[in-house]
């Protein structure tokens, strides 16, 4: 494992520790999964920003047009 240092502004820290006592996890824990969800996300964005013409050359606009051709 690696050790990244970042700057955080007093009132997120702040935060940051009370959400670690309240879930008695450890704050380098949040931060992490917080990174994980952060980086999922945006690789899901990433995907579909490629796919979407195709999807659009195809009829599906919306989360329910995909739905339904699945069906």
């Amino acid at each position: 494992m690696t050790t990244l240092t970042i700057r955080l502004p007093n009132s997120l820290k702040t935060e940051l520790d009370m959400i670690s006592r309240e879930e008695k996890r450890g704050v380098s824990d949040i931060v992490r999964d917080s990174l994980r969800r952060y980086i999922a996300t945006e690789r899901f964005r990433s995907v579909r920003r490629k796919i979407l013409p195709f999807a659009e050359a195809q009829g599906l606009l919306t989360d329910e047009d995909i739905f339904k051709a699945l069906q």
